[in-house]
């Protein structure tokens, strides 16, 4: 049997197992592999011939499948010590795993130690994890032996025609559909962060469990860096940073919607309107749509059948109504209100209004998780000759976008989902016109099958952060569902009527996400374009207020955003306050300064300071404002020389 395994012509025989396939390529430490879209256990055997990918820990989804094993591991552990334990779920992502359990006592942090050190005799012990297909009854008669009635209730709500499996290890066994690792071997390295509350099935009337968070390596080296890196997040958390810095804040009275104080409405505003600047630069024109509309729209769109549970319906005047959980179908009735030649196509709709989302409280997560929020969002409606061109454009405008912040991103390209609305032939066209939208730019992209949208395949944006974490953000949906179900058209060369095409895109998601991840991304360190405030005028003693006044108001003037602290302190308090502020620039200004009509400049993060007249020092900042530069004080030393 003639493979390719990561890019390797390799010969593999008829009975040959997908740990086989990664011990002729040479992989390294293989946990898993992908093959034709899916990943596969390693003892899995091989399918047939075709293209195989090799999956180690570097892979987001070999981590997942090495951390799924580690939650099974940690429910073994715990089932050992604790024989009285309910289990409930345990996923895993690329990042770590927890386990929902019922125990008769509450779990602290104090109890982790045991609980690891039963993982590593676990680990030690290199069980083979076992998968075996069982019917329902077996399943059932199981589950039921063990006392499972939280497994139990899960096959309960599986359809009658699922395909049902357990793993083992040891004398271990779990209601799993994996991917697992061949054995517990690998996992080397654990460690428990947390216990939480979590209700069963995330309904607030039944049972609260203790949800229990680890994480796990194949080396001690691993976890230790990587802890490291969680003590880096901390430090930089946007809800810690965002009440420090009087960004934003939550109430309760809100869940998931923020309060922007003024110094976060000014970094959320710039965001708003760089985008405005781009977009019109590529020819989108702004609109305002209601944000509360009638089920008709909904049903007509398909989001009453696809989406309602994730929407906010509410009754007025016996009346129900829905407030809009996207702008898209507003944007279809825009188009539909005048008749459009093919001349006019792409028309390019923009909107920055209020969007809602029934987000469950516990998954609320400050900006990253909001039930409230804006998009930068826009849609295209195009003919089918202009799709390449169409595509191509946005990904130029990701580009220009992302760039000016210093981020990398990389794309994935997401296929039909089950549940989807349309005909599977019109899906076909839109995701091969995708791919080759990606393939015309030269980008690389990973395909992740069924995770596109209801009405459309779309390309997802990850952008990677300064700690190298990933974050979905942007996103290219091209949808023919949406111009079908609202009757849309325009007319060709001809005067016959031809339906369009829509693309659905977001550059930064939404507003909230983003500036949420630059916070954490900058440590809360803008560059000074974004930062509340641009520069600290601080004067040595009091006879210096009226010259550091004199200085602000001239920065003022010229549309910077600058304050002076007058306070009655001593200089040294105030500059280690604008630190923790932090300010891109410290102005100190004493008799000196008065007198030569200049200011001492401290850059953010530099101990030396430089003196330079207001002048200059005033257009240096302006220029580096104005043209969002994204490190400090290379305009300072350009307007020195």
């Amino acid at each position: 049997m003639q493979v390719r395994i990561d890019g390797q012509e390799i010969e593999l025989p008829g009975n040959a197992s997908y740990g086989d396939a990664a011990r002729a390529a040479r992989v390294q430490d293989p946990l898993a592999a992908r093959s034709d879209g899916e990943i596969r256990e390693l003892p899995m055997p091989v399918a047939g011939a075709g293209d195989i990918e090799v999956l180690t820990f570097a892979d987001p989804d070999g981590r997942m499948v090495f951390h799924h094993t580690s939650t099974h591991i940690m429910a073994q552990a715990v089932r050992r010590l604790y024989p009285d334990v309910r289990l409930a779920i345990g996923p895993a992502d690329a990042d770590g795993f927890f386990y929902d359990m019922e125990l008769p006592h509450q779990l602290v942090p104090e109890d982790f130690a045991a609980i690891e050190a039963e993982m590593g005799k676990i680990a030690a012990e290199n069980y083979p994890v076992v998968r075996e297909v069982i019917s329902r009854q077996a399943a059932i008669e199981l589950f039921s032996s063990l006392g499972e009635t939280y497994k139990l209730e899960i096959i309960q709500r599986l359809p009658e025609d699922a395909q049902i499996s357990i793993y083992r290890q040891g004398e271990f066994v779990d209601l799993c559909r994996g991917p697992h690792l061949a054995s517990t071997g690998p996992v080397q390295a654990v460690k428990l962060l947390s216990v939480a509350g979590a209700y069963w099935a995330g309904d607030e009337t039944r049972p609260m469990l203790q949800r229990v968070y680890g994480t796990s390596f194949p080396s001690v080296a691993g976890l230790e860096a990587h802890l490291r890196l969680l003590e880096e997040a901390k430090r930089r958390d946007h809800r810690r940073l965002g009440r420090e810095l009087e960004l934003f804040t939550f109430h309760d009275v809100a869940p998931g919607f923020a309060f922007w104080q003024p110094n976060g409405t000014i970094v959320y505003h710039e965001l708003e309107e760089f985008s405005r600047e781009v977009q019109r630069r590529y020819g989108y024109q702004e609109v305002m749509t209601p944000w509360i509309f009638r089920p008709d729209l909904w049903q007509t769109s398909g989001h009453w059948g696809h989406y309602k549970q994730n929407m906010f319906v509410v009754e007025s005047e016996d009346e129900v109504v829905a407030l809009k959980p996207m702008n898209c179908p507003g944007h279809c009735l825009m188009f539909s209100e005048t008749v459009r030649s093919y001349r006019d196509l792409p028309i390019k709709f923009a909107e920055y209004g209020p969007l809602s989302r029934f987000e469950r409280s516990g998954t609320l997560h400050g900006l990253l998780r909001v039930r409230g929020f804006h998009q930068d969002d826009a849609h295209i409606f195009l003919r089918e000759d202009q799709i390449g061109e169409g595509i191509a454009e946005v990904l130029e405008i990701i580009s220009v976008i992302y760039g000016t912040f210093g981020l990398q991103y990389r794309l994935e390209l997401s296929t039909r989902p089950e549940e989807f609305l349309g005909e599977i032939e019109l899906w076909n066209r839109a995701e091969a016109e995708l791919g080759s939208a990606l393939d015309r730019a030269g980008l690389p992209y990973r395909v992740n099958e069924g995770d596109g949208a209801f009405y459309g395949p779309k390309i997802d944006v990850h952008v990677i952060d300064a700690l190298g974490r990933n974050w979905q953000c942007a996103t290219v949906q091209l949808d023919f569902q949406f111009p079908l179900r609202f009757e849309l058209e325009y007319r060709d060369q001809e005067g016959k009527a031809k339906r369009p095409v829509m693309v659905h895109r977001a550059i930064f998601g939404s507003i909230e996400r983003f500036l949420g991840i630059l916070v954490e991304h900058f440590a809360g360190a803008f560059p000074t374009w974004l930062a509340p405030q641009q520069a600290r005028v601080l004067p040595v003693a009091d006879r210096h207020a009226a010259y550091a006044q004199e200085v602000t108001a001239g920065l003022r003037a010229i549309g910077l955003r600058v304050a002076s602290d007058l306070r009655d302190e001593k200089l040294g308090y105030k500059i280690r306050q604008a630190q923790t502020d932090k300010v891109p620039y410290l102005l100190v200004v004493g008799d000196r300064e008065a007198q030569e009509g200049t200011v001492s400049v401290r850059a953010r993060g530099e101990q030396a300071s430089r003196t330079m007249p207001q002048a200059v020092f005033a257009q240096a900042l302006a220029h580096e404002a104005r043209t969002r530069a994204l490190e400090l004080g290379a305009h300072l030393v350009e307007a020195e020389a």
